[in-house]
């Protein structure tokens, strides 16, 4: 659970220069030298007896619209400014496409590979994200959808995510959100922020990526009032023992408390090599052999139907 993939090398190790800031500085931290392509997973998985794996696409629309936008002409008459907005926003609304449609393309050559497509209210309409992601899933193969509240620029309880939420639940399809902490302090993307579609979506799987990432204390709460609410463990457990991370104990403690069969491994490559949480996931204290075993496969087929 959890994948990160790229269509070229360079591609890859671009996005890799991403800041990991919310748990503080942490040396022992252990990354991955793949940067990321459709080969290097298939090797990883190989090498590390990886069977499935859920490729999570999404676009960086905010940061994206923003350059340009401050690259537009300050002389512009309002009229050319919006017509420069609105050719920018049909752009990168054809490229967030784009990009979901190679996802699935992967997936439709690598049947190991299921892919989540993601949308965005800043290039679409509520009306338009429901649709597509309703396109993606008829006519292309998506099984679930993923959101990253902060990078795109909006929180996981907009409700103008309600009828993209609502297509997936009627098509059986999983949500996974970026869960964690945000810079600005908006809690956009904090466990507390999912309560709100937990609620409204009951019959909706939704895996909160990180256990929480750095806001991993409120996990278990939002865990005991929605038993939609499911986590992947990814990036959180290779930053245990960091200043805002929990440590090994700690980690095992929260996903007994929550509920070890609510939790998946979830790796976040290329920044984490598959091979190296399987092993972390086999070293955590607390939890027993079936738990773990159950973490590392057996609860995302139940949970994801893969």
């Amino acid at each position: 659970m959890h994948v990160h993939l790229y269509p070229s090398v360079e591609i890859g190790l671009r996005d890799k220069q991403y800041e990991i800031w919310e748990y503080g500085v942490s040396p022992g931290v252990r990354f991955s030298d793949y940067p990321g392509t459709v080969p290097n997973i298939l090797e990883a998985m190989q090498s590390s007896g990886v069977t499935q794996a859920v490729l999570l696409i999404y676009f960086l629309s905010r940061a994206l619209r923003e350059a340009a936008l401050s690259g537009l002409d300050g002389s512009a008459t309002q009229e050319d400014r919006a017509a420069a907005v609105a050719a920018l926003d049909a752009d990168l609304r054809g490229k967030l496409e784009a990009g979901n449609r190679w996802g699935c393309d992967v997936s439709r050559k690598h049947p190991q590979i299921t892919t989540f497509v993601t949308v965005d209210l800043a290039l679409q309409s509520p009306e338009e994200a429901a649709s597509h992601l309703l396109d993606m899933a008829e006519n292309h193969g998506a099984r679930g959808l993923k959101l990253h509240g902060p990078m795109q620029g909006f929180s996981m309880a907009d409700k103008r995510l309600w009828p993209t939420f609502a297509v997936c639940e009627s098509l059986g399809l999983a949500v996974l959100g970026h869960a964690g902490p945000d810079r600005d302090g908006k809690g956009y993307s904090e466990p507390r922020a999912f309560e709100a579609m937990l609620a409204a979506f009951p019959k909706l799987p939704v895996v909160l990526a990180h256990l929480g990432g750095a806001a991993w204390r409120q996990s278990a709460e939002v865990a005991a009032r929605h038993p939609n609410a499911f986590f992947d463990c990814s990036e959180i457990i290779a930053w245990t023992g960091s200043p805002n991370g929990p440590s090994d104990a700690e980690l095992g403690a929260l996903i007994r408390e929550i509920g070890a069969e609510r939790v998946m491994m979830g790796s976040d490559f290329p920044w984490y090599d598959l091979d190296h949480t399987v092993e972390r996931v086999m070293e955590l204290p607390v939890l027993s052999a079936a738990e773990k075993e159950a973490i590392l496969g057996a609860n995302a087929i139940r949970i994801l139907g893969l």
